[in-house]
């Protein structure tokens, strides 16, 4: 099962995303083409399939992180319920 994108901004500037995962759901493999911040909404574990293996993510409502790019990976929820975050891109 695939997690459902829905753009909310896209500009010369940032891509702001809402990805929403049902349990079990997935983003498939991919590659971010640019530095990234993501703002988790919801709380819980996010499972991260990267080329040296697979490693559990626990995040927590609020906390934000951000990455450069380039990173690779699949990420699943990991949880019995949705999972939701922000994830903004810097062009």
């Amino acid at each position: 099962m695939k997690a459902t994108a829905t753009v909310q901004v896209q500009n010369e500037r940032v891509i702001v995303t809402e990805w929403r995962f049902a349990p079990g759901a997935e983003t498939g493999h991919h590659v971010h083409a640019h530095d990234y911040v993501v703002v988790p909404l919801t709380s819980g574990i996010l499972r991260l399939q990267e080329s040296d293996g697979t490693r559990d993510a626990n995040l927590e409502a609020g906390l934000s992180y951000a990455r450069l790019a380039g990173v690779s990976h699949n990420v699943i929820n990991a949880n019995s319920y949705e999972f939701r975050f922000i994830e903004i891109e810097l062009k």
